[in-house]
């Protein structure tokens, strides 16, 4: 499933292309992805224009001079083409500007999903009502996971995958900065001092700025919008390395967990 980095990426693909554009078509070649397309999608966003993207999470945000926002999702197999030479059975969105510019929603198993929602109330759309703050913004600091977590004896790598807690984070990317930050992932949360947490908030955002600049990690059939695979799964440190060495020299480990799996050093991970 196309995680934060690789929605980010997204949209930074998309920008250029849509940004101060007005929307000249949309077309639905069915009736809904995951979920059935609003109903008033096409008359909402036909002669719009696009003011902004951006990201809550890994959701991906169109905004429009008609005060409503595009909120995506791409599922398991989603992704945006920009420009496409010709047209693919699972282009089940097709958005054109009046420049000419198309892009096609392509998503294989339909688990993505197209939402349009009041740019003003998207505090309280549902998926994003509850959710703690962006891994890459101001507010995720090591004081603010001391008081999240306080009490918690939930291991540190639940509490992170917790979106009420943060939000956006993946099982391969809380892998990634916990071994990054030398945290062992069965750590109970609420036992981790602050100084641990500061190393933690710097890990996770480490992570996450180098999967976005290598274009995310390339899972079943992800790409970017120009087509490219994201190269970050060439510098997993730990994440699908069962069995190999750490940088460390130790081997690193796995341990199955409710359909998906922890990757950590045993040894620079013990606390």
């Amino acid at each position: 499933m196309p995680e934060l980095p690789e929605v980010e990426t997204t949209v930074r693909g998309l920008a250029p292309v849509l940004i101060g554009e007005r929307i000249a078509s949309l077309e639905l070649r069915r009736e809904g992805l995951r979920w059935p397309f609003p109903a008033d999608l096409r008359q909402r966003l036909t002669g719009a224009r696009v003011t902004g993207l951006g990201r809550r999470a890994k959701y991906g945000l169109i905004h429009t001079d008609r005060d409503d926002t595009v909120v995506f999702h791409l599922g398991m197999s989603g992704r945006w083409r920009v420009d496409p030479g010709e047209s693919l059975a699972h282009d089940h969105l097709v958005i054109e500007t009046a420049a000419g510019r198309r892009l096609a929603l392509n998503d294989p198993r339909r688990f993505g999903f197209v939402d349009l929602v009041e740019t003003a109330q998207l505090g309280a759309y549902p998926a994003f009502a509850t959710m703690g703050p962006e891994p890459l913004g101001a507010e995720l600091t090591g004081a603010y996971l001391l008081d999240a977590l306080k009490g918690r004896r939930a291991p540190i790598k639940a509490m992170l995958l917790d979106q009420r807690v943060v939000a956006g984070l993946g099982n391969i990317y809380v892998c990634e900065a916990l071994h990054l930050a030398r945290i062992a992932p069965s750590r109970d949360a609420g036992r981790i001092a602050l100084p641990r947490l500061e190393r933690l908030v710097e890990a996770i955002r480490a992570v996450l700025e180098a999967a976005i600049l290598a274009g995310g990690s390339t899972l079943r059939d992800y790409a970017r919008p120009d087509g490219e695979l994201g190269y970050f799964s060439k510098q997993w440190r730990v994440y699908g390395r069962e069995g190999l060495g750490c940088a460390c020299g130790a081997v690193v480990k796995r341990r199955p967990e409710g359909g998906r799996s922890t990757f950590w050093c045993p040894a620079c991970q013990r606390g």
